[in-house]
């Protein structure tokens, strides 16, 4: 095997292809999203390391297919593994990603269950028995089903959860039997090479597991145009949904897409439980998170109150340093990133929005910022906005409520906070999202729950056991006893 490559004015890190590291004429200059200093080179995969990986990958998966045992004893492994080395994790997405050091830590030990979890998964895949002898003229025959690995699966992966989301991708992918050919983020590509470099050693073996790193442009492209892969799953913006689904045809695939997460505030909810919630959902990690609280609704009789609330929660967040403890919020993950929210907000504001928190920027961080009196229809809150920024919005009764959080074409998850279970049961029978969190954020997550969207949110569903599901293929069997 190839070691990785060590560079004198810094670290070079190669790619594992089919089993070895290979270093390419080409690398990603990773950079801390605070500071901007370059924290290492990630190898660009070229075409022939490409072919190389996608070669590898069809060959293991028309192999012999591992036992659920052997599966699940790599993910243990890896588990145990990262479990051990989280302080080794966790400044390097604080860096990479620019996400708060503690958040960084969280992510962490999230992955460490979503390893886990999928680990367990891997034992319990089964089908189950047909009565097919209740059929007319069938007394003699014997039905039941059986999964399959679908073969290779493509995971192409986002910035803002670098180790978990990648695990909720390749852990299932592996737990049930497929190889995987995976595109990081170019903006965070050590995290990958590290993880990569963990579940080898956890026993993963040669062409199971591919890192390809590179521009979509490029590397994505010719990926979703290769016929060898079996099944996709990305997790991105619509428009890149939208061009995935062109390019691969009916193949199989699952997206987890954008969303404008809303939470209902009702009269007789806990306004303080209600207001540190929404904060948290709403900033953690600067806003940059798939189903970050981006619009919040709350009953005319507690909208002062819980206004007042929600301010006092937000001056106590401190803007910084991601790998300084304190930092409550750092960078976003680019300065264009943060501009285009910042020009988004104030682009609110000269229609008629009031700003009443934040909205200044500096460099790539930008404020915590809470806007009111925004204009229905504007892109504030009609679309995603990936940013510390949430839009506060009167209502009158639940209904109405219900239906402004439906007037989307998003349908991640929603919060709603209320005592009331008549009140809670119909808003979780009439909001059509993915997941309904009651006297939650729209943030909140498990790594074992079902997570995925309505309308334009996606297709399919993460969780090991559900993307097992999506990552098999049911098999029919008769028996003519």
């Amino acid at each position: 095997m190839q070691p990785m490559a060590q560079k004198t004015d810094g670290n070079e890190y190669g790619i594992l292809i089919g089993g070895r590291w290979a270093v390419t004429g080409k690398a990603l200059n990773v950079i801390n999203k605070y500071s901007g200093k370059t924290m290492g080179m990630v190898c660009q995969a070229d075409g022939q390391t490409l072919e190389e990986a996608l070669k590898a990958a069809r060959e293991a998966a028309d192999g012999p297919i591992p036992s659920p045992w052997e599966r699940a004893e790599w993910l243990s492994r890896a588990a145990q593994l990262l479990e051990e080395r989280a302080d080794q994790f966790s400044p390097i997405i604080a860096g990479e990603a620019g996400k708060p050091l503690r958040n960084a830590r969280g992510e962490v030990l999230r992955a460490v269950e979503t390893l886990k979890v999928s680990a367990e998964e891997a034992r319990r895949i089964a089908g189950h028995e047909i009565p097919v002898a209740a059929a007319p003229g069938a007394s003699n025959r014997l039905g039941f089903t059986m999964r399959f690995p679908l073969g290779v699966v493509c995971a192409i992966t986002p910035f803002n959860y670098p180790l978990n989301l990648v695990c909720h991708k390749i852990a299932p992918a592996l737990a049930a039997g497929n190889t995987v050919v995976w595109k990081p983020s170019s903006a965070t590509p050590i995290t990958a090479v590290y993880l990569a470099r963990l579940l080898e050693e956890a026993g993963v073996p040669g062409g199971f597991l591919n890192l390809v790193p590179g521009p979509g442009r490029t590397v994505g492209d010719a990926l979703l145009k290769d016929q060898r892969i079996d099944f996709y799953t990305f997790t991105g913006s619509l428009e890149v949904g939208r061009e995935i689904r062109k390019t691969i045809g009916i193949r199989r695939a699952s997206f987890e897409l954008g969303s404008n997460c809303a939470v209902i505030v009702h009269s007789d909810a806990d306004l303080d439980s209600a207001a540190a919630s929404c904060v948290d959902g709403a900033f953690s990690y600067a806003g940059q998170n798939c189903d970050s609280v981006q619009r919040i609704y709350i009953h005319t009789s507690v909208y002062k109150e819980f206004r007042e609330k929600l301010l006092a929660n937000i001056s106590g967040l401190k803007t910084g340093d991601p790998l300084d403890a304190a930092t409550d919020v750092g960078p976003m993950i680019s300065a264009r990133a943060a501009r285009k929210a910042w020009e988004m907000v104030h682009s609110a504001e000269k229609e008629g929005a009031v700003i009443i928190s934040g909205g200044k920027m500096k460099g790539s961080i930008l404020e915590p910022t809470v806007l009111e009196n925004v204009p229905d229809r504007h892109p504030v809150v009609c679309e995603e906005v990936f940013a510390p920024v949430v839009s506060i919005f009167r209502y009158q009764d639940l209904k109405e409520a219900v239906s402004l959080v439906n007037d989307s074409r998003y349908g991640l998850q929603a919060g709603v906070f209320t005592r009331d279970l008549n009140l809670a049961w119909y808003a979780v029978k009439n909001i059509r999202v993915g997941g309904v969190m009651v006297n939650e954020n729209s943030c909140y997550r498990v790594d074992l729950m079902p997570f995925g969207g309505a309308k334009e949110s996606g297709v399919g569903r993460e969780g090991p056991r559900y993307a097992i599901e999506e990552m098999t293929e049911q098999r029919l069997v008769v028996f003519n006893l």
